[in-house]
């Protein structure tokens, strides 16, 4: 099977010296300027995720809550470890710390503002993953997981989720909010909600994931 795989490589890399790659002659105006015009937001990207590929985006989400629902299926039948390392000198807990506020701040910042600016919501949840994880691994783990029990952050997880779907099935069935002035806060109709649903449903969720390792595997 080796000369198969090497055959494929050399067959690939010829794909690659031989063949030239095909060059896009964009129409005026471009297809950015189209989805920035479509969508009613400066963020193409955002555009793109939350309009033109919304259906797409659904099942990424969907996708992503399975996997938490996965990992916290697979590791329901192991033994919690009886202790967890964590840092305790005082220089990493100030920088892990710090960390947290300052990714906290670039969540909120990139969840409320990622249709008019590089961002988004998927890069919002992955921030405040991020410093939720900062403070995790300073923190008592158990102390962890009372505050998410205590603001059932597993049920919210799910709600937003949720309400994801709903609000991007109207979507698609053609009903759409103001799109309001371009460039503006208020603008985008309905994408700076779907923007916040998805940022706030990865920051859970990486808090449900963060949690289960913690638990069932250790910082190290």
């Amino acid at each position: 099977m080796k000369w198969v795989y090497l055959g494929i490589v050399v067959a690939i890399y010829l794909k690659f010296m031989v063949i030239p790659n095909p060059t896009l002659e964009l129409p005026d105006p471009s297809i950015v300027e189209l989805v920035v015009a479509d969508s009613g937001v400066p963020n193409a990207v955002t555009g793109i995720i939350f309009r033109n590929r919304l259906y797409d985006t659904i099942f990424e989400v969907v996708v992503f809550t399975i996997a938490i629902m996965g990992a916290k299926f697979l590791l329901a039948n192991e033994q919690p470890l009886s202790e967890i390392h964590q840092f305790r000198d005082q220089p990493s807990i100030v920088l892990a710390r710090l960390g947290a506020i300052i990714t906290a701040l670039v969540s909120i910042e990139l969840g409320i503002r990622g249709h008019l600016s590089p961002g988004g919501g998927f890069a919002a949840g992955v921030a405040g993953g991020t410093a939720i994880g900062l403070v995790a691994i300073t923190s008592n783990s158990e102390w962890m997981e009372g505050i998410y029990r205590r603001w059932r952050a597993a049920i919210a997880e799910k709600l937003s989720v949720l309400v994801f779907i709903v609000l991007a099935a109207i979507s698609l069935a053609g009903f759409a909010l103001p799109e309001g002035e371009m460039g503006t806060l208020l603008s985008g109709g309905i994408i700076p909600l779907l923007n916040i649903l998805v940022a706030f449903k990865v920051a859970l969720g990486s808090w449900a994931a963060i949690l289960l390792f913690i638990r069932y595997r250790g910082l190290f």
